[in-house]
């Protein structure tokens, strides 16, 4: 999967922690401790994500939540791969479950939604 997160240049804090599941104090906190987590701010002080940013959010969740790293231990992980010329790889390689996982939440809130509107009060079954 060549491609990137999703074709827009930047997103919100709001729009990535609806991509990635996470809450923003979570991705706030995490800027704190992972040097490779480095997004850009606006002229208003607003944080801005770049399609690679995600990418690193969701190989430091996937490491943290899925393989049991400490932050210690995940930020040294990310910064060894970093030196290996692997980050890339890793990065693209978590991204297909964790974006997948993300997208068929938002698109089964989006039915339960749909529905409630309509009235029928089904839902994803």
């Amino acid at each position: 999967m060549d491609e990137p997160v999703v074709k827009k240049a930047y997103y919100s804090i709001g729009e990535v922690c609806d991509l990635t599941g996470l809450k923003p104090h979570v991705l706030r906190y995490w800027e704190t401790q992972f040097e490779v987590l480095t997004p850009i701010k606006n002229r208003a002080g607003n944080r801005v994500y770049r399609p690679q940013d995600i990418e690193l959010i969701l190989l430091v969740k996937h490491l943290l939540y899925e393989k049991k790293y400490t932050i210690r231990g995940a930020n040294q992980k990310l910064l060894e791969m970093r030196r290996q010329g692997e980050l890339e790889a890793e990065r693209q390689e978590v991204l297909g479950p964790e974006f997948l996982s993300a997208m068929r939440g938002e698109l089964e809130r989006l039915l339960v939604l749909l529905d409630l509107q309509r009235g029928t009060g089904g839902g994803p079954g």
